[in-house]
């Protein structure tokens, strides 16, 4: 359901959580890097974290990305939307401009549960919870 550039500002931002802070930054080579993504997408990815809010960034000789406290404290919803748009969770699932609700595609229904759901989880998830629950389990980002 996310686009690519969705999923890999969601991995950036729990990367970021877990392993930079304003004392210690990191570069969009050492994100691109451990996330084995591309330098220079990521970076355009970062970008717009940045301009959002989402995400912290300082320049200069030791500057680079990180996550301030406030920043911490979004959720993945403001990550997702930031990057597919607000209507990735309104849109019609099979991109047909006149599905609603009044007038439903065949999917729209399904669709809907699944997208309500999958809302409703990550409009609660603070970032700082999620990438403690990822380091919890051990997982690869």
């Amino acid at each position: 359901m996310f686009s690519k550039s969705c999923k890999y500002a969601i991995r950036a931002v729990l990367y970021l959580a877990a392993n930079a802070s304003e004392a210690q930054k990191a570069g969009v080579k050492e994100i691109a890097d451990a996330l084995d993504v591309p330098k220079h997408f990521l970076a355009k990815i970062l970008q717009d974290l940045s301009r959002h809010n989402l995400i912290s960034s300082a320049k200069g000789p030791s500057g680079g990305f990180f996550l301030s406290e406030k920043n911490r404290r979004a959720t993945l919803r403001s990550v997702v939307e930031s990057i597919d748009g607000p209507d990735i969770f309104t849109s019609c699932i099979l991109g047909l401009p006149v599905c609603s609700s009044e007038n439903p595609c065949p999917l729209h229904s399904q669709a809907m549960k699944y997208r309500n759901g999958l809302l409703d989880l990550i409009e609660h998830q603070p970032i700082e919870e999620v990438a403690r629950k990822v380091r919890e389990k051990g997982l690869q980002l």
